[in-house]
């Protein structure tokens, strides 16, 4: 499956990430930068989700396509790698300068997680 024909631009989702603990967390995150077939890429700002990530590198997304009903997948995630510069970040805050009202300039680092498995939302 190519993950890109999955996330469609518009879409919505929640990131779910759990401490080396345990403690869960569960965040509100925009559809992610598809980097390739098996890639996906968020930018984090320095709150529990990234937190989590650095001491527990497994995640999972839950992404609605836009619109009405159900439709959408259910992604398992393993971080891969994560950067504190680079073009990725430039391009993920432009497009939330673009996009939302939030503060650009907090994204301040990028989370490269390949995608596990993939299966439908419902």
């Amino acid at each position: 499956m190519n993950i890109g024909d999955v996330l469609k631009p518009g879409g919505r989702g929640v990131i779910g990430t759990a401490s080396k603990d345990g403690v869960v967390n569960m965040a509100v995150y925009a559809v992610p930068n598809v980097v390739d077939d098996e890639t996906v890429a968020w930018g984090m700002t320095d709150g529990r989700t990234w937190n989590n990530v650095r001491e527990n590198p497994n995640a999972s997304y839950t992404y609605f396509e836009p619109g009405e009903g159900y439709r959408g997948a259910r992604l398992t995630l393993s971080l891969s790698r994560t950067e504190d510069s680079g073009g990725m970040l430039s391009k993920i805050r432009e497009q939330t300068r673009a996009s939302s009202p939030g503060n650009p300039q907090a994204i301040k680092h990028v989370a490269y997680f390949k995608v596990v498995e993939s299966r439908p939302l419902v």
